[in-house]
């Protein structure tokens, strides 16, 4: 079955490796290892000078809840303006109010000024307290998709949730499933929900090398890449999955 895979990425060498492994998009974010936060103009102008295949950045200005201050908009505004001036072909961004609902009138803005990029409202929309609402919500807002993983820590414990938000969609919108999706659970994944798009990250540790096993005080954790390979055997399964089931 066709599928639209997105990893998300942190390095040009993951970006690059992305595209030898068949990836159709990637996410490029800044320090994966706390959850990603927007990539500096550096690693956005090498991403794109080095890879053809779509490139969408994060925009997320800190760690942290989705709740954003004027200022931190005015960041992420400015973000969005840089990332398609430097040859983005999306943006991934999420803003909810206080009461962790969607913020429809300041994620409208945000697509508005985005465009004609691509934008997805990324996995904020998990954090909210009804997902067939917040569905509603996104789509006033003019988002193109939705990460999600179903509101559960990952996409296997929420499949059913998935798969109601796939139908409840109706192609007004894609949905773009997360949450430890891994080659061993991909094909499950994709002939319950019925979701066309998955979000992975397929990143393997880095061991430091013989001569340095002494961790240098700057390296707070471990570093982490993609491999091709991963990316390539990811793909192979999830193309051999069974069509979706269909309700009875």
């Amino acid at each position: 079955m066709p599928i639209v895979l997105e990893v998300c990425v942190d390095s040009v060498a993951s970006a690059i490796a992305a595209q030898k492994g068949g990836a159709q998009r990637i996410e490029l974010c800044g320090s994966l290892a706390d959850g990603g936060i927007t990539p500096s103009a550096g690693l956005i102008a090498m991403a794109r000078k080095n890879v053809n295949l779509q490139l969408h950045v994060l925009v997320r200005p800190r760690i942290g809840d989705f709740c954003y201050t004027a200022e931190e908009l005015e960041v992420i505004k400015r973000d969005i303006v840089l990332a398609r001036q430097l040859g983005a072909n999306g943006v991934s961004l999420g803003v909810l109010t206080p009461e962790h609902h969607i913020d429809v009138p300041r994620t409208r803005e945000l697509v508005v000024l985005a465009g004609p990029l691509s934008v997805t409202f990324h996995r904020a929309f998990d954090s909210t307290p009804d997902l067939a609402a917040s569905l509603d919500d996104v789509v006033a807002s003019g988002a193109d998709r939705i990460l999600t993983s179903g509101g559960a820590a990952t996409a296997a414990e929420g499949t059913a949730t998935l798969a109601r938000l796939v139908r409840s969609a109706e192609r007004r919108i894609g949905i773009l499933a997360c949450g430890h999706i891994r080659e061993g659970n991909v094909a499950a994944l994709l002939r319950v929900t019925g979701v066309e798009e998955v979000h992975a990250n397929l990143q393997t540790p880095m061991l430091r090398s013989p001569e340095n096993r002494q961790p240098n005080p700057y390296e707070a954790a471990p570093r982490s890449e993609l491999l091709a390979a991963a990316v390539n055997s990811f793909l192979e399964v999830a193309r051999k999955a069974q069509p979706p089931e269909r309700p009875t």
